[in-house]
């Protein structure tokens, strides 16, 4: 099965079963346009937007769907990785992990193939983390938690999603992968990731903290520090904006300093930050399908360019 039929096969299968879930794929391909537009990264590309569509799906199972109990399960077996633990699961469950699963393989044997490395744990380590960081969301929701704002920065810079994602888009790009770099990702994440996720979480919940409020979901950044310090909302998106200042500061510094990773893998890092500020200038271009995401689609990849 080719790339093209791999990620149509996901669609059609997850559209089905999970009518709940957000189907972003377009949305998922605009934003690795702007991570990598080079033509020859075509790959890189294509296999991105089906990372970022797969966690949207995940994500959504988190937010809106199940009971904490299923919940537990799924998280239990992502974890341990196990495929003969799929049967304790929901059967809509089943297919979401086989999802995860295959697609993680997939990736493995194509690097192991062309490039010797066994990344399964290196892959396996951003969807554990990605699941427990949801997990830990879903409940404090449940509790009627309200976290510092450290304390859910901590969690959220994971939540967003981008580690999961960078750690893909290292496989997909570096050539070589080196043991160095490798390393990095088996103590924690390096500053490149950890930087770039930390202002793509700040810029999300800036952005669309509004919204967020209304729906009654766990308290965001904006709302978590208005109950800490106890500030009117206008003070706290000012913190959250001084925040994502001096965040860029250290990841300028930190693309300047010497590291296991290319040069080019810390330009995708910071690209994914940019594209935070392009997706989400006043709410949520990715989950909300507004007109001006929507226009932008249509001008990138629909309509001729007039000559």
């Amino acid at each position: 099965m080719d790339l093209r039929s791999t990620i149509l096969h996901w669609c059609i299968c997850l559209g089905e079963k999970f009518t709940f879930a957000r189907s972003r794929l377009v949305e998922s391909f605009l934003w690795n346009l702007g991570v990598t537009s080079e033509p020859h990264l075509r790959y890189f590309r294509r296999k991105s937007a089906a990372t970022y569509q797969l966690i949207t799906v995940v994500d959504d199972i988190y937010d809106v769907y199940v009971t904490m109990e299923e919940l537990e399960l799924f998280t239990n077996v992502i974890e341990s990785w196990d495929i003969n633990e799929v049967e304790n699961l929901p059967d809509y469950m089943k297919i979401c992990f086989l999802a995860v699963y295959n697609y993680v393989n997939e990736i493995a044997f194509d690097v192991l193939k062309e490039k010797g490395f066994n990344i399964i744990p290196y892959l396996k380590k951003g969807w554990v983390d990605l699941c427990k960081a949801y997990m830990k969301e879903v409940k404090w929701y449940h509790s009627g938690y309200k976290p510092s704002f450290d304390e859910y920065l901590e969690n959220g810079w994971v939540s967003i999603g981008g580690p999961n994602v960078l750690i893909h888009n290292y496989f997909f790009g570096a050539n070589p992968i080196t043991m160095e770099a490798l390393a990095c990702f088996e103590q924690d994440y390096p500053n490149v990731i950890y930087l770039s996720q930390m202002i793509f979480r700040l810029i999300n919940d800036l952005s669309t903290c509004s919204s967020e409020i209304r729906v009654g979901n766990v308290p965001k950044l904006i709302e978590c520090y208005m109950n800490e310090k106890g500030v009117s909302e206008s003070e706290a998106k000012e913190h959250v904006r001084s925040s994502i200042d001096q965040t860029w500061k250290k990841m300028n510094e930190d693309v300047l300093t010497s590291s296991p990773f290319p040069h080019s893998f810390k330009v995708v890092a910071m690209n994914v930050a940019r594209m935070s500020l392009w997706m989400y200038p006043f709410a949520d271009g990715h989950t909300d399908q507004d007109p001006i995401t929507k226009d932008r689609i249509a001008s990138l990849l629909i309509e001729p360019v007039p000559l």
